[in-house]
């Protein structure tokens, strides 16, 4: 196995744990709820913690644009620009969080208009946001950390800040729900307390590094400043494109009735779990793009690109495989309900094909990120939405096929017009 080939898994294998662990924060708040003896509380838990997603999604440029730059500063050697991108991203993150936290009762009127619960479960996710809105602040710095530690070719950090947070959200939630009996306010505090320990455990790991001294006019120097706001405003932008695109996947697939919202949120959930597997090799993308770039090192950030390229595609193919073949026992694993089973078995191939449509978009998504090709980033989501648009528009009498083709295509548009962008920049 060549050298390249070994960092890419070394990087990776850390990362891939890192991701899947992370849906485990809101599995477990929703075990919890689910024995407190009314579905309420599963609701609420399910609306708050949408609530969150909505807005951590929207942030999530925190994390991408770090990784970016504190990469391409690891390949370059820069240890003063290493340290700036870290206290840059670090104070963006924490300031926004702040911010979210003084307008938590606006943002929290906005939250509820747009999802639209019902009056029950409003207040008992209301009482979940109004607790766990304290933890913005440390989601969004520890945001940042994860960026900067990828692009210092560390992904180790984001496995084991993951387990720091994962084990304490189940120790304190399950002590303060079923020991004192403080429900939906136990599970949220169980998560806030599990996301400051966060912070802490990445704010000891930073202990490991040499960083530099550097000035507070350093920090706010306004050419590179200008330069990581430009990169992180790109990729606020492309998270707000993927919001739009999935929000409106979910909209539409209600306007078919219960049974068809119920069976594409089974599908999507293949997607997803696909999603955070891709994603590990997405990171090391994002590590050594970043790294070579800074380094000038072309040749090998394209042989990079080329490697990458073959673990995403071997990756795919082994999921969809999966799928196929035992896509039907996932489905009841996950629904008793029949009707439900029907539609989602119907709909499987569609489902099936998604690693296979969308792995060299997810492949390409980390080494714009990694090569700080924010704008082009933005560019390629703009034209997959249309030809998601397109598409559902066109085929009115589809219904949830012309949906599904439509997401298909989405995925796949975005990996073509990368690759294209991507060959202009850095022709072979």
């Amino acid at each position: 196995m060549s050298s390249l080939n070994k960092e890419i898994l070394r990087i990776g294998i850390p990362a891939i744990v890192a991701n899947i662990t992370t849906p485990v924060l809101a599995l477990v708040d929703t075990a919890i709820t689910g024995h407190m003896g009314s579905p309420v509380y599963i609701g609420a838990i399910a609306v708050g913690g949408m609530m969150f997603n909505m807005i951590y999604w929207l942030f999530g440029f925190l994390r991408t644009g770090a990784s970016g730059l504190a990469a391409q500063a690891y390949g370059a050697a820069d240890i003063r620009e290493q340290t700036l991108t870290l206290y840059r991203s670090l104070g963006v993150g924490v300031l926004i969080g702040f911010a979210l936290v003084v307008l938590q009762n606006p943002l929290l009127w906005l939250m509820q208009k747009i999802i639209d619960a019902d009056p029950e479960t409003a207040v008992f996710a209301g009482q979940y946001f109004k607790i766990l809105i304290y933890g913005a602040p440390a989601v969004l710095a520890t945001h940042a950390l994860s960026g900067w530690f990828l692009g210092m070719q560390n992904s180790r950090m984001l496995m084991w800040t993951s387990l720091v947070i994962n084990i304490i959200n189940i120790l304190v939630s399950l002590g303060l729900v079923i020991g004192l009996r403080w429900q939906i306010p136990g599970v949220a505090v169980g998560t806030l307390t599990a996301q400051w320990a966060g912070l802490g455990a990445g704010l000891l790991f930073l202990r490991k590094y040499r960083l530099t001294h550097v000035s507070q006019g350093d920090v706010f120097e306004p050419k590179p400043l200008k330069r990581f706001f430009v990169v992180n405003r790109d990729m606020m932008l492309r998270g707000l494109c993927f919001i739009v695109m999935t929000t409106w996947f979910t909209k539409a697939g209600a306007g078919q009735g219960a049974v068809v919202l119920a069976a594409n949120t089974i599908l999507m959930q293949f997607f997803y779990f696909f999603s955070y597997l891709a994603d590990g090799f997405a990171f090391c993308a994002e590590a050594l793009a970043g790294k070579f770039l800074g380094a000038a090192d072309f040749p090998s950030l394209r042989r990079c690109v080329r490697i990458v390229m073959r673990w995403g595609a071997g990756l795919a193919v082994s999921v969809t495989l999966v799928y196929l073949f035992f896509g039907n026992a996932i489905i009841a694993l996950l629904t008793d309900g029949v009707a439900v089973r029907a539609v989602a078995a119907g709909f499987l191939p569609w489902a099936a094909l998604t690693p296979i449509a969308g792995f060299a978009a997810f492949m390409w998504d980390g080494v714009f990120v990694g090569t700080t090709l924010s704008r082009q980033l933005v560019f390629t989501m703009l034209i997959a939405l249309a030809v998601f648009a397109g598409l559902y528009f066109l085929w009115p009498a589809g219904g949830n096929r012309a949906l599904w083709t439509a997401f298909l295509a989405f995925l796949a548009t975005r990996g073509l017009v990368q690759t294209l962008l991507f060959h202009k920049k850095y022709p072979c």
